[in-house]
């Protein structure tokens, strides 16, 4: 059964609590009422921001006139005296610490009857907009709100994000600032712009401790007019959106166009570009799919347009995912390719379960096979001798159909009825099932429970240690233990 690419729409977005938006100060007159430590502080990043800042405050303090002597960009101009309407005329916009409500109100007023965006410090109902938790690395800025529900959450966020962003990322985006204007002055196509920046921001994920030079300039905009289009091969992981690497994020952020198969998550589909075209290419075990050399025509096609692809496959693509076809239908239309591994189902689901596949002195090897041969049919060329070897542990890929036939083979060849197995679900995803047995009983558990999404069947003596003496499989808090059949 085949069926045609579909285009899956890009869906809308989900709800804000605030439109994130970043004002561009520099220059302009902005008012501050109040001379308390937040005020001071509201004053310094406004000031940080280049603003003109008119601070309004009968009685400056300490730190108000440190600020005013040595601000960090804009001028900081103190006025010894409470604010007035007329002082919102030209202002871009309008803070103030205020002592009550009542103050608060008139201040809002006042400025909103200039036409002026007011925030009233911790006074969110008197507030146009808000400040949030900031990450600078300028001109590279972060902001973080938790719409002043939790502030000590959002300067938690801010601090993990702190950890995760390099300093040397100022200057690379310094350098993207200035080296933009330059950019228009050559006559590059769409895709050759796009491919600069991608090799700009891999340089500087590469190297983000280095100060890009005119030297590394000349090296972008050398390759950037013989940049064509490309397929990468991508591993989705096993469905937790977690599980992704870095590089694969990279990789859909910077795709054209996405080809997916049914078994990768939906959550995955999230972390692309929204301008991305997203287009389902359904292959699935014993349902109706796209034939592979219709994936790989299009895919040819579009690479052949100019098109950044991203083949994106559940698990990893190098597993049972048909990349050797992928790869060589590439080369062989002279297509750039390249590979993102992914983590495979089994790896995700051995760490749900808390399980080592290779228990010291349990299990001498690993070894992955497919329950699903060219025909749909169990494969005949599995080394049936090396199953049933009590010293392996074996993951069958794409069990579900040929299980029975699979478990009656390695018994015969003399796999023990009595080994611990497990069958796994939607491994990593919020809707992960976990059926437990003997393999001898396995096959009937699986069929008597039926389990939506990919299945993997893990078998061997390193899951022996799971049961307890009760004859049930101890899983662990994230897993509802079920019986251990018998």
């Amino acid at each position: 059964m085949t069926r045609a690419p579909e285009r899956i729409p890009t869906g809308r977005i989900a709800p804000l609590s605030r439109l994130p938006t970043f004002f561009a100060l520099r220059g302009k007159r902005v008012i501050v009422a109040g001379g308390s430590a937040a005020a001071s502080w509201k004053a310094e990043l406004l000031s940080a921001a280049g603003a003109q800042v008119e601070v309004f405050v009968p009685e400056p303090d300490a730190d108000m006139l440190a600020l005013a002597d040595a601000p960090p960009d804009g001028a900081v101009v103190i006025q010894r005296r409470n604010w007035s309407a007329n002082d919102f005329d030209g202002a871009a916009i309008a803070v103030a610490d205020c002592p009550n409500d009542q103050v608060a109100a008139q201040f809002a007023a006042a400025a909103r009857n200039a036409g002026v965006p007011v925030n009233v410090i911790d006074r969110p109902a008197f507030c146009d907009f808000s400040f949030g938790a900031i990450v600078n690395r300028s001109p590279l800025v972060i902001g973080i709100s938790t719409e002043g529900a939790a502030p000590v959450f959002g300067q938690a966020i801010r601090a993990k994000i702190e950890a995760l962003i390099p300093q040397g990322f100022a200057r690379w985006a310094a350098a993207a600032l200035a080296w933009r204007p330059l950019l228009r002055t050559h006559a590059l196509s769409f895709r050759s712009r796009r491919t600069f920046w991608e090799r700009f921001t891999a340089r500087a994920m590469a190297a983000p401790d280095r100060t890009p030079d005119e030297a590394e300039l000349d090296a972008l905009l050398a390759a950037a007019p013989h940049a064509g289009g490309s397929v990468t091969l991508v591993g989705a992981g096993p469905g937790d959106p977690e599980l992704l690497t870095l590089r694969a994020v990279r990789a859909l952020q910077s795709a054209d166009v996405i080809l997916f198969d049914d078994l990768v998550s939906t959550d995955i589909l999230d972390f692309a570009r929204r301008e991305a075209k997203k287009m389902l290419v359904g292959k699935t075990g014993h349902a109706p799919s796209c034939r592979q050399d219709d994936i790989n025509a299009l895919m040819i096609s579009l690479a052949k347009s100019g098109r950044c692809v991203v083949r994106l496959k559940g698990g990893d693509p190098m597993l049972f995912g048909r990349a050797d076809e992928e790869i060589a239908a590439c080369r062989a239309a002279g297509i750039p390719i390249e590979v993102v591994p992914g983590i495979t189902a089994a790896q995700g689901a051995a760490g749900r379960l808390l399980i080592s596949l290779t228990r010291r002195g349990e299990a001498r090897r690993v070894q992955y096979i497919t329950g699903h041969g060219r025909g749909g049919a169990l494969p005949a060329d599995i080394d049936w001798t090396s199953l049933a070897d009590p010293a392996a542990t074996t993951v069958v890929y794409m069990p579900t159909k040929t299980l029975p036939d699979l478990v009656d083979a390695a018994l015969k060849a003399g796999l023990a009825p009595k080994t611990p197995a497990i069958a796994v679900a939607s491994a990593t995803r919020a809707d992960e099932r976990v059926i437990a047995a003997t393999i001898a009983d396995l096959p009937g558990r699986l069929a008597a429970e039926w389990l939506a999404g990919p299945v993997v069947v893990m078998i061997g003596r390193v899951f022996d240690h799971l049961q307890s003496g009760n004859g049930e499989l101890a899983l662990p808090p994230n897993h509802d233990p079920l019986p251990l059949a018998k």
